[in-house]
């Protein structure tokens, strides 16, 4: 299968993710319906490293079977989960 053929994932399918990546990440334990877009990706709730970001991305092109450009931190500040997740739907094709 080459990416052309691949069928993007739903946004709810890059929500979903993102948020379960981003409660992993936070050693969290709570279903990701729970966590609101609006929730800062650095604040009570949440607390992911620069390094945790990289680990993510890498791990959302796995689980949603796309590809996610070298550049998609350049020029980009992600302050709440709404951020990172319109971010990886636009590259992911959503």
């Amino acid at each position: 299968m080459t990416a052309n053929d691949r069928t993007a994932p739903s946004s709810g399918e890059v929500a979903t993710a993102v948020k379960r990546m981003l409660i992993a990440e936070s050693r969290l334990s709570m279903d990701p319906a729970e966590l609101a877009g609006d929730e800062p990706l650095k604040g009570d709730v949440l607390n992911v490293s620069s390094l945790g970001f990289v680990g993510m991305f890498v791990r959302l092109e796995d689980e949603l079977d796309v590809e996610l450009p070298d550049d998609l931190f350049n020029g980009r500040t992600f302050t709440t989960v709404d951020d990172m997740v319109e971010v990886v739907a636009a590259a992911a094709g959503r």
